[in-house]
């Protein structure tokens, strides 16, 4: 027997229409105008881990903030953004992962430029 952890090399929310829609909660979804330099919430199901690091190695900690439909399938990255708080609680018996991200840099998704490889911050 083990515990279940996720290891999350990117952000991944869902499209705010799923909030519009009643279907998910703000937090979950990715902000319809995210803006450079502001913090953001992020809520997450399950127990996962997020890279918290300041060091110049990998792009001073920059992760891709990417949208999901579910089942692994991820947009190419929204931004970059650096998880500033990750916390691990319990609401009706399952297990949520909450925090905070700053938004470093906006990416046009129309843009092909590839802005990471991997983890690393292009």
């Amino acid at each position: 027997m083990g515990i279940l952890v996720e290891f999350n090399p990117d952000l991944a929310l869902r499209d705010i229409s799923e909030y519009e829609k009643g279907r998910r909660q703000k937090e979950e979804c990715v902000p319809k105008n995210i803006k450079k330099g502001e913090i953001y919430n992020f809520l997450k199901k399950g127990q996962r881990l997020y890279w918290l690091s300041d060091s110049s190695f990998w792009g001073n900690g920059q992760l891709p903030l990417c949208k999901t439909s579910g089942g692994e399938k991820l947009s190419r990255p929204l931004a970059s953004i650096k998880i500033l708080e990750a916390t691990h609680f319990l609401k009706e018996g399952e297990c949520y992962t909450k925090g905070k991200y700053k938004a470093i840099d906006i990416f046009d998704e129309q843009d092909p430029k590839i802005n990471f490889e991997a983890c690393k911050r292009i």
